[in-house]
């Protein structure tokens, strides 16, 4: 029987990411005058959705936006992302709610 997977992914080299970009979003927040989203939840939600583009596409793109291809373009999106301080000022949030407003 071989490594367990989630989406075709295994679930240890999954886990491993996650636990690192947890760890990289909460430096962030703490660096940059937010907070991660009280609710476990979506930040779960959020880390999982960042980890799993990491590992389809070698970045880890926000999973509320839409990957066009166009590197350049894609670029914008890497978590976090070019828009979370304009929507964090805006919304009390970023568009995925990973990071909120103290």
């Amino acid at each position: 029987m071989g490594p367990k997977t989630y989406r075709g992914v295994n679930e240890g080299k999954l886990a491993e990411i996650e636990r690192r970009l947890l760890e990289a979003s909460r430096k962030y927040a703490e660096k940059a005058g937010y907070a991660l989203n009280p609710d476990e939840r979506v930040v779960k939600a959020v880390i999982r959705g960042l980890a799993l583009n990491e590992l389809r596409y070698g970045k880890p793109y926000c999973p509320c936006r839409r990957i066009t291809g166009d590197l350049d373009r894609d670029s914008l999106i890497i978590c976090p992302c070019a828009y979370h301080k304009e929507e964090i000022e805006r919304l009390g949030r970023c568009h995925c709610g990973l990071f909120v407003k103290r």
